[in-house]
């Protein structure tokens, strides 16, 4: 062991004193360990704070946001000054052995390198959040470059603690992963897929945060909340959450409702089966009737009526007037009222249209109140709707009850067309 500088100086303090050598030795210890406390309680306390309430000052708003991150990085930074003070100081404050003193320099020199590669993870979560608070971030999400970077950068930190633990040159440890190549291509598949995955996905902007999107293959339906190297998590519209892997968004299909959000509306496309048994050729006076029960003539143009025209016909221009007219719907996009293929369970009448609100309870109340008027208004043009009949087919009629109203077909409704 030999003595220090510190050692030298202090050493007049203990000629008088039994063991002046150990004693000499610990005070100057006891300095350097007081002078690292300082330097870290000052820096962590003092000086970081004061530079960060300086520079929140010039955007309360914006770096305000960040706070946490800056108090973390001043942790960091703190830590590494110490690292950097001990290993300066080492041979002036320390008088240890030469087996001790190469022990606690490697240490020293690995702790450094922790501190120095969590400093750039934290520079990097910085400028990830302040990237994310700009108008676009949400259309290019730049999460799975970010978790790229801060694993490239704890890969070289561990190799560079490696080739310090054992006196070789980092190339040489970067030579031997030519023999391990397979094993880290296999064991880093799905973080190199997920990464190939990311930039296509920002590139092309195929998801991003908030995003509600479809991927039946895993269950998922809901909105994306975190979009990672790895996996993109989805929470479900039951809150439950689901995991996907990155690169399967690329590799397979799944549909993002993004565009009907940005729209100007939200299809409606449901479709009502009426019994064809109570279609038929219409008289002026059935269609007498049909106008004493509803205002047709609000909703259909009487004069551009072919002749002879059916009931469904009727229904058919009726329910379309009546979505054109209806304040909800956006009578801008596509909007018609069409026959399907007939089917052994009646003709499909099928409503497509877009509604201006795109909610989703705002939605199904919509085409809830759609389909109901227009299952009420079936019987006042003499048509039923198609349905399986189980069960009692004649319930007794609760009190109170008021019954359906009904338009009653006059026999001679149906006309000859010839």
């Amino acid at each position: 062991m030999t003595n220090t500088h510190i050692q030298e100086l202090i050493a007049p303090w203990f000629e008088n004193v039994p063991d002046a050598a150990f004693f000499s030795a610990l005070t100057a210890t006891a300095i350097g360990i007081c002078s690292l406390l300082v330097v870290y309680l000052f820096t962590r306390r003092l000086m970081l704070p004061g530079i960060q309430k300086v520079v929140t000052k010039l955007s309360p708003e914006r770096i305000g946001a960040l706070s946490p991150m800056l108090t973390k990085l001043n942790k960091r930074i703190a830590g590494l000054l110490c690292c950097v003070l001990f290993l300066a100081t080492f041979d002036s404050f320390y008088p240890v052995g030469e087996l001790a003193a190469e022990i606690l320099k490697t240490i020293g020199q690995a702790l450094l390198i922790i501190y120095t590669g969590f400093i750039i993870s934290s520079i990097v979560s910085l400028a990830a959040a302040i990237y994310n608070q700009l108008d676009f971030a949400r259309e290019v999400p730049i999460q799975g470059l970010v978790q790229v970077v801060k694993l490239i950068t704890f890969i070289v930190c561990g190799i560079l603690i490696v080739s310090i633990v054992l006196e070789k040159s980092p190339t040489y440890i970067l030579s031997g992963f030519g023999a391990i190549a397979a094993v880290t291509l296999l064991v880093f598949k799905d973080t190199i897929l997920g990464f190939v995955a990311s930039i296509q996905i920002a590139a092309n902007r195929l998801v991003t945060y908030g995003d509600w999107i479809q991927v039946d293959n895993y269950g998922a339906d809901g909105e994306v909340i975190d979009l990672g190297l790895n996996t993109v998590k989805v929470r479900n519209w039951d809150n439950t959450i689901t995991t996907i892997p990155t690169y399967m968004l690329v590799a397979g299909s799944f549909k993002n409702w993004r565009g009907m959000q940005e729209s100007g509306g939200r299809r409606i496309k449901r479709s009502l089966n009426i019994d064809m048994n109570s279609i038929c050729l219409v008289n002026d006076e059935f269609r007498a009737q049909i106008d004493a029960a509803i205002p047709l003539h609000e909703y259909i143009r009487v004069s551009a009526l072919p002749e002879p025209v059916s009931n469904l016909g009727l229904f058919r221009r009726y329910a379309e007037g009546y979505l054109k007219q209806h304040s909800k719907i956006n009578s801008s996009l596509t909007l018609m009222v069409r026959e399907l293929q007939p089917l052994n369970h009646g003709l499909p009448i099928e409503f497509y249209c877009f509604s201006e609100d795109k909610r989703w309870i705002s939605y199904e109340h919509l085409q809830a109140e759609i389909m109901d008027h227009l299952l009420a208004v079936l019987p006042i043009f003499g048509l039923r709707a198609y349905q399986s009949v189980s069960g009692q087919l004649s319930p007794p009629t609760n009190a109170g009850q008021t019954e359906k109203p009904s338009i009653k077909v006059p026999n001679n409704a149906v006309q000859d067309p010839h």
